[in-house]
């Protein structure tokens, strides 16, 4: 066993002690399942971001983060883990930065600014439904995809000169 790996476990180990009312479950991807109360994690990734991820997704868990109704209250949710994972990590010894913070919050202020251009003016406008826009100057009205990790496709419904 390798050094990194057997701190990752000790790392691990000590998160599925400290907060019992979770399950910790490796996998491909870190994320906070609500319905299985369980924190997946991927193993293969370096310590730090290991460390990162796990504390982020158990943040997610922490603070009650079961679903989201627009793409503005994901990113506030992602704001909101964030900062707690840096509060959980230095009783772990583990600093998270408000760079890293905020790099990590940018891919989804990115992914936002994206959804949320309407494809016909280039004004960005806020959600009118879960998954749709409507931009109030030229009156296009755009579908969302729901998906955070898929690029964000945009289905045109209406525009005013159609």
């Amino acid at each position: 066993m390798s050094l990194s790996s057997s701190l990752s476990d000790t790392f691990i180990d000590g998160l599925k002690h400290d907060f019992p009312q979770f399950r910790f479950e490796p996998g491909r991807q870190d994320y906070w399942s609500p319905g299985s109360n369980t924190v997946t994690y991927n193993p293969a990734r370096p310590l730090p971001e290991l460390q990162y991820g796990l504390l982020h997704e158990l943040s997610h868990a922490l603070l009650e983060h079961h679903n989201y109704t627009s793409d503005f209250e994901l990113l506030k949710l992602e704001s909101e883990a964030w900062h707690k994972a840096a509060q959980i990590g230095s009783k772990y010894g583990v600093i998270i930065s408000e760079d890293h913070i905020q790099n990590c919050l940018d891919t989804y202020r990115d992914w936002l600014h994206h959804r949320s251009t309407c494809p016909t003016c280039g004004l960005h406008v806020i959600q009118s439904s879960p998954h749709k826009y409507h931009c109030f100057n030229c009156q296009t009205e755009w579908s969302v995809t729901n998906g955070r990790f898929v690029r964000a496709y945009r289905r045109l419904f209406k525009t005013k000169n159609t």
